[in-house]
């Protein structure tokens, strides 16, 4: 997150990781206050609660096209599947860093929905954790040429 020009949430996630975070005594609470954070909802209005934080404002893919041209480092998403969704039916996530934990539990949403998505990408590095978790960061071949 070192090169990040900011945080991109949907409600869902933006509201847990506020009422999770601002109520922890842990370096990322500090870190997370101080990154720019926008957030993709419906329903909020400005003012937001968490300092550093704007709505984005009309169609969701073009506010976030609009943020990549600005942006000098990157721009981070952090959960929010249905953001995500959005985002990747527009070509906007030139990356990924999937964390994958060694559980199975049942049915849950699909990252890649048709499938052919997965097929696109290219595996950059992989590396595990002491706990089993693997922690893999794939490139988006589509976005990776322009």
């Amino acid at each position: 997150m070192g090169n990040s020009d900011g945080l991109v949430f949907g409600r869902r996630t933006y509201e847990d990781l506020l009422s999770f975070w601002n109520s922890q005594d842990s370096p990322f609470k500090d870190a997370l206050n101080s990154a720019p954070k926008h957030v993709a909802s419906r329903t909020l209005r400005e003012p937001l609660p968490w300092p550093n934080s704007a709505l984005l404002k009309g169609d969701v893919a073009q506010a976030v096209a609009a943020l990549k041209r600005q942006a000098k480092g990157e721009l981070h998403v952090m959960g929010s599947g249905e953001l995500i969704q959005t985002l990747m039916r527009a070509d906007l996530v030139d990356e990924y860093l999937l964390m994958v934990h060694p559980m199975v539990l049942g049915a849950g949403r699909r990252l890649f929905t048709d499938g052919s998505s997965a097929a696109r990408l290219r595996l950059v590095e992989a590396t595990s954790t002491g706990a089993g978790v693997l922690l893999a960061t794939y490139e988006n071949l589509r976005t990776a040429s322009s």
